[in-house]
């Protein structure tokens, strides 16, 4: 079992330096540390061991506060057991159950633009509290809207164990999001779990798995719900990654007819109500995984509107899977001098989180083989900022 690591321990090493006045390059020199190392712990893409965390502490003069987030292990697996055991009980207690609800769209509108190791915390702070409310005792419409918040809140922090490559923990809160959807007799959260597992898959090559993933969602959730339009856009994508451009563009028009009417939802940042302003991201990215000559025109006007000053615009992660999607577009048009550009843009923006990471790769490598010269300063801005695994990533713990 690993230690467990706070995830907001980069965001702290990241403030105690600035206010040192110190570059990664000072520090690692101060410190005797690789600069790229640094960069890795500050983005929360590597756990530091004890010892460094210490050592840390005392070059920037920070009182044990970074050795302090370096802290006892987590059981993702006892935790999400324990979540489930008490929707077992049914012995729960009235609260403001309000507030409660409140908090889970907040959490769920923060995904976009939070990085998932600042999430993490927050989701996991009011997962435990859903849990403590389970051991008191309330009316069934209660329970059952306990039970909705908890699963909300199991799925959403399943997601952002993928996003930072934690499939173990990751895979044991779906199963939790799982049973308290099926408790709540909750169809849309059922759903959506199943198309964050094609999401998973998809995102490890794992194509027909992630087409299947991807129909069984669209046969649980509503129809026309948020979960369905998401599982059949998650199917286009599927059969981009398998080259089948016609049943690629058949899908996409299914989401073009589900989306046609469909009004802006009044917080179009929530991860699990569908914005049809996406459906133009989603078009660019499906198509250009496909090859698709009409990629291009999309790709371009997706990153007009999310970054029309250059400077990652209100939503930067988006802004920069729409750089590697234009790059490929390009690539495949005979334009890979632009995409090496798209691609370096992205790569910096630190905006790339691990569980997209190889979308990036996936562009170096298709710029390298149009033999680009610029590729090579690509590569090695490509090994500076790679994510590393976390010793805890595919652990039980995560």
């Amino acid at each position: 079992m690993a230690s467990f690591v706070d995830p907001r321990f980069g965001v702290a090493l990241r403030g105690f330096r600035e206010r040192r006045g110190l570059s990664l390059r000072s520090l690692g020199q101060l410190a005797h540390r690789s600069k790229s190392h640094l960069h890795e712990l500050e983005m929360g893409v590597k756990a530091p061991t004890v010892d460094t965390a210490r050592h840390l502490d005392r070059v920037l003069d920070a009182g044990g506060v970074l050795a302090g987030m370096v802290d006892a292990p987590i059981d993702h697996a006892a935790e999400a057991g324990e979540l489930r055991a008490r929707v077992m009980a049914s012995d729960v207690g009235k609260d403001v159950l309000d507030r409660i609800e409140r908090g889970v769209d907040d959490l769920a509108s923060a995904y976009p633009t939070t990085a998932p190791a600042d999430l993490l915390p927050l989701v996991r702070r009011h997962l435990a509290y859903v849990g403590r409310l389970l051991d008191g005792r309330v009316t069934l419409a209660q329970q059952r809207r306990l039970l909705v918040a908890g699963g909300w809140l199991a799925v959403l922090r399943a997601t952002v164990h993928i996003d930072l490559r934690q499939r173990a923990a990751a895979a044991a809160h779906l199963r939790a999001a799982h049973d308290l959807a099926e408790h709540a007799e909750h169809a849309e959260i059922r759903g959506w779990c199943l198309e964050t597992r094609a999401w998973d898959v998809l995102t490890q090559g794992d194509y027909r798995a992630a087409l299947d993933l991807s129909r069984q969602a669209q046969r649980i959730a509503p129809q026309g719900s948020s979960a369905y339009i998401q599982a059949t856009a998650q199917e286009a994508r599927a059969w981009a990654r398998m080259g089948d451009v016609g049943e690629t563009r058949r899908a996409l028009d299914r989401v073009g007819r589900l989306t046609a009417n469909l009004p802006v939802p009044e917080r179009a940042e929530h991860h699990y109500r569908y914005d049809p302003a996406k459906a133009a991201a989603y078009t660019a990215t499906t198509l250009s995984w496909a090859g698709d000559p009409g990629a291009e025109q999309v790709a371009r006007a997706v990153l007009a509107d999310l970054d029309p000053n250059g400077d990652g615009g209100a939503r930067p992660r988006r802004s920069a899977s729409a750089r590697l999607d234009l790059g490929l577009a390009l690539v495949a048009s005979g334009q890979p001098d632009e995409a090496v550009a798209l691609g370096t843009e992205a790569v910096v923006s630190g905006r790339v989180v691990p569980s997209n990471w190889w979308r990036a790769t996936e562009l170096l490598a298709k710029v390298e083989q149009a033999g680009v010269p610029e590729a090579a300063a690509l590569r090695e801005l490509c090994a500076e900022y790679a994510p590393r695994r976390r010793p805890s990533a595919d652990s039980t713990t995560g």
